[in-house]
């Protein structure tokens, strides 16, 4: 279950040293990020950036007729809010809660300050935005060149890896949007992989019954995005 008082389940924040941890942790408050919410929008001004312990936040970018679709998603490995350390201070992407949960903010300024001492979360911050665009430019290989079934398998395990259980709470109207495909092929592909016994499905609940064929349906996207991140992370857990 989800602890509101452990900023530790967040990774980034567990994978700080001591020192630099405490600075922060005095000020970080836990906030309840319920499925729907939209924590900026695109052009906002970045008030806080957000470490998720729980809850997954997809960032979509939103076309001029309304039509969106998912260009990163971010949950207990990350932070939302890296244009504000990256001096751009508000993004093109809309960050919106697709999984109900809690996390941790954290004033704008307070984490300037820390990260313009240039010391450990500077770092970790920075490889954690290269983990960041690491997903950014695969899902765009992703979308442009893999089939539906082929992406579902990809974003059910992303999002499984940032939660406790093997249940994902999300219709497939939803799924669609992030893929940015017409909900007639989520349900078929979806349709496909239960028939097989990879997942089953009801009223917007999907449980993984098979994680290694899911993997092995996937395309490399999933590995890929995830041993980076792994990389990075684990060389973060060196600076202690």
């Amino acid at each position: 279950m989800d602890n509101p008082n452990d900023p530790n389940q967040n990774h980034l924040l567990a994978a700080l040293p001591t020192a630099e941890f405490e600075r922060l942790a005095r000020d970080l408050e836990w906030v309840a990020m319920p499925l729907g919410e939209v924590l900026y929008e695109s052009g906002g001004q970045l008030q806080h950036v957000y470490f998720p312990t729980s809850a997954i936040v997809t960032l979509q970018y939103v076309t001029e007729d309304g039509a969106s679709a998912e260009i990163a998603g971010v949950g207990n490995e990350g932070v939302i809010g890296v244009a504000l350390f990256m001096g751009g201070n508000s993004t093109p992407s809309r960050a919106t809660v697709q999984t109900g949960g809690s996390g941790y903010r954290l004033k704008a300024h307070l984490l300037l300050e820390e990260f313009n001492r240039a010391g450990p979360l500077m770092r970790l911050l920075l490889r954690y935005t290269q983990a960041l665009m690491t997903q950014m430019s695969q899902m765009a290989i992703c979308n442009r060149h893999h089939s539906v079934e082929q992406q579902l398998c990809r974003w059910l395990l992303s999002n499984l890896d940032r939660l406790s259980s093997n249940e994902l709470t999300i219709t497939q109207e939803l799924i669609a949007g992030m893929l940015g495909v017409r909900r007639e092929a989520i349900t078929e592909a979806a349709g496909n992989l239960q028939r097989e016994g990879l997942i089953s499905y009801r009223r917007g609940h999907i449980t993984v019954l098979d994680r290694l064929k899911l993997e092995s349906r996937s395309c490399e996207c999933y590995s890929v995005v995830k041993n980076e991140s792994i990389r990075l992370l684990s060389e973060a857990h060196n600076y202690h």
